[in-house]
Parts: C-alpha cells; sequence; structure tokens
C-alpha cells in the first residue's frame, strides 16, 4: 500500500495576508510600552544609587526648619543672617557632640566595672541561688569560661569599643559635612531659595507654596522647641533623682534620660530608662527600685502635667496619629524615618486642617445614632 502524500498549504491569499498583519499603531504601542519599562527599570536604578543624596536632602530639609525660627531671632537682633546660621548649627553640633562624649565614656565606664567585677557577681549569683533553690554551682561553666580569659577579653574588646563611642559620635558628624552643608544653605538662603520657587509659580500657587512652607517652619521647629524643653526638665528632675540614689555619673544618666526620652519616638522612654536600672543593679539591687520609682513618676508628671501645657503651643498631634506616623516613617526611611516622623505629621495635619473645609455638625443626628447603638437618652419629640 502506497504512502498518501501530505496535502500542501494553501498560498495565503493577499486579503489574509492584510488581516494578520500588526497595524502601525499596535508597533508603536509595543516599541513604546518597551520603551517605558525600561526607562522605569533604569529610573529606578538612579533613584536606588541617588537614595543616600535624597535622604540627606530630606534630613536637611527638616533640620532648616527646625533652625530657621532660632536663625530669623538672631536676624531680627542684628545679626546677619549668614553668621547667625553658623552660630545656631556649632551650638546644635556642639550640644550633640558634648552628649556623646558623655554617653560613650559613661558606656565605657559601666562595661570596664562590669567585667572587673565579674566573679563577684557569680559568686553572689551562687550563694543566692543556692540559700534559695539548693541549686549548686550554677555559674560553673560561666566562672570556667571567665579564668579562662575568654569572657575577659570579650568585654575588654565591648569596652574598648564603647571607649570609642563618644570619639566616633564626634567623627560621624564631621562626617556628616554634607548634611551641614546643604542645612546651612537652606537656612542662610531661605529666603532667597523661597523667592526663587515662587517665581516659577502663578499668584494661587505661591500663597499655598508660602503656607506650606511656614507651616512646615512652624511645626518642625515647635516639635525641637517643645522636645527640648522636656528634655531640659527631665534631665534636671533626673540629676537630682539620679544625685539623691547615689547613682556614679549621675549627669551623663540625667542627659541620656532626658534626651533618649524625647527624641526618640515610642520606645524612646524605655530605653532611656534601661542604663541608669542596669547601672543601678550592677552597684546595689535596691538603688534599682528607686530609679524604677523615680523614672515612672516623673513620666506621669510629664504626661499629666508637663507634657499638655508645652505641646500646646507648639505642637498638637493626637497619640495614635503619633504611633501611625513612626510605624510609617519606620517601614519607609529606617530611623531617620522614625524621627522626622512626627514633625511630618504634624505639618500634614495642619495642611488639611488650612485647606479641608468643616461644617458644622448636626447633634440631634449624633443623638439618634447614640441611640441607635444603645447609648444616651432619646431626644425630644417636636
Amino acid at each position: 500500500m502506497g504512502s498518501q502524500p501530505f496535502p500542501l498549504r494553501r498560498p495565503m491569499t493577499k486579503q489574509a495576508s492584510e488581516t494578520t498583519t500588526l497595524p502601525p499603531w499596535a508597533r508603536r504601542a509595543v516599541l513604546s510600552l518597551l520603551v517605558g519599562i525600561a526607562g522605569l527599570w533604569y529610573l529606578r536604578g538612579v533613584v536606588s544609587a541617588l537614595r543616600p543624596l535624597l535622604m540627606v536632602l530630606l534630613v536637611s530639609l527638616f533640620l532648616s526648619f527646625a533652625l530657621e525660627p532660632a536663625v530669623n531671632r538672631l536676624e531680627r537682633r542684628g545679626m546677619r543672617r549668614g553668621p547667625g546660621t553658623f552660630l545656631v548649627l556649632a551650638i546644635m553640633v556642639g550640644a550633640l557632640g558634648g552628649f556623646g562624649i558623655q554617653v560613650g565614656s559613661l558606656l565605657a565606664e559601666q562595661v570596664t566595672d562590669f567585667s572587673e567585677n565579674v566573679p563577684s557577681y557569680l559568686a553572689e549569683i551562687d550563694s543566692w541561688l543556692e540559700d534559695s533553690f539548693g541549686i549548686e554551682h550554677a555559674t560553673a561553666d560561666l566562672r570556667s569560661e571567665y579564668d579562662s580569659g575568654a569572657l575577659a577579653k570579650r568585654l575588654s574588646e565591648v569596652a574598648e569599643d564603647l571607649a570609642r563611642f563618644g570619639t566616633t559620635v564626634v567623627n560621624v558628624l564631621f562626617n556628616l559635612f554634607t548634611v551641614g552643608l546643604f542645612t546651612f544653605y537652606l537656612v542662610a538662603e531661605g529666603p532667597k531659595l523661597r523667592r526663587i520657587i515662587c517665581s516659577f509659580l502663578p499668584e494661587r500657587h505661591q500663597r499655598h507654596v508660602l503656607e506650606v512652607w511656614d507651616l512646615a517652619i512652624e511645626k518642625t521647629g515647635g516639635y525641637i522647641l517643645s522636645r527640648s524643653l522636656l528634655a531640659l526638665a527631665s534631665s534636671l528632675v533626673h540629676w537630682a533623682a539620679f544625685e539623691a540614689i547615689g547613682l556614679p555619673s549621675s549627669l551623663a544618666l540625667a542627659l541620656w534620660v532626658g534626651v533618649m526620652s524625647q527624641f526618640v519616638p515610642v520606645v524612646g522612654t524605655y530605653i532611656a530608662g534601661a542604663l541608669p536600672l542596669v547601672t543601678a543593679l550592677l552597684g546595689d539591687p535596691a538603688d534599682a527600685l528607686w530609679v524604677m520609682a523615680a523614672v515612672a513618676a516623673y513620666q506621669q508628671v510629664e504626661n499629666y502635667l508637663l507634657a499638655p501645657r508645652i505641646t500646646a503651643h507648639t505642637m498638637q498631634l493626637h497619640v495614635a496619629v503619633a504611633f501611625g506616623a513612626v510605624i510609617a516613617g519606620s517601614a519607609v526611611l529606617g530611623v531617620v524615618g522614625a524621627l522626622l516622623a512626627l514633625p511630618a505629621a504634624a505639618t500634614i495635619q495642619s495642611v488639611i486642617a488650612a485647606e479641608a473645609e468643616r461644617h458644622e455638625v448636626v447633634e440631634h443626628l449624633i443623638a439618634e445614632s447614640s441611640l441607635r447603638r444603645g447609648h444616651g437618652e432619646r431626644p425630644p419629640s417636636d
């Protein structure tokens, strides 16, 4: 039986060829899509490469907002804007450098004392466990590791690192020269910069830009002012308390508590109280109870007496809004975002409050809503 040959494909007619050919606009659309995707990919790489610079500009912008009220005050007193900006920046850098050196020296001292007194601490723990629970030689492994020199070596390395902490802070401040330079020019040339920006905008947009700019300066400056006043009050009160308790390096510990509790959002209070608590535990555990009592008592006074009065004149921000802003800022920009979240949220809130239209609340509708939920009294019928 012979094989049946395959049928030959029929030649494509001109009409069928025209129907399967892509129209010219489709080719252009596909090409534009590919070029757009490639451009976005390249732009993503550029933004990623410029991320450090953008972070520097963002930090510099908020620093300029925070420093401009002080520079404006010096300018009104007769000092030129350039020297006034330099003076304010020098004071800020000196304060941060002094704080870093004080705290770094304190941490190095505490770690060194701890490493030297490890045997006595282990002996006290062994004695307490044996007397309380009948457990003998509970810290034998740690004692042997310390006697061999391994633990002491680790602790000495940590102490050496902490001893360089204060110097490292100063070096980092100098390495952040770019931030200082941008901040200096943003503050010193602030009026000129605003004039240049407004020259590209119509009059109605100029008004909005200047209002938002002024709000940002007011809220950021108010945030720094309120936090600084609260930090000063906290440092003074804790200094007196730590002196009365008898803690070593009471001034450095008080500065730590004041600065960390005010300028580190959400968890700053807990971080601030940890260092004096550990310092007290290394000396006398009974002092740790007094430290906890002092920190907790002042926190209540600050929350219900000092903070409402100070922030009422500087920056009002709901606790839930502040907490959400810190979470969002840390998710987007990390530590920098968490630190800048509160003044940014206050500025956005003020802009919305200024621009949004408000209406009078209809009270009887609120009363009816409460009644439907089982709260309140029935409104009187007409």
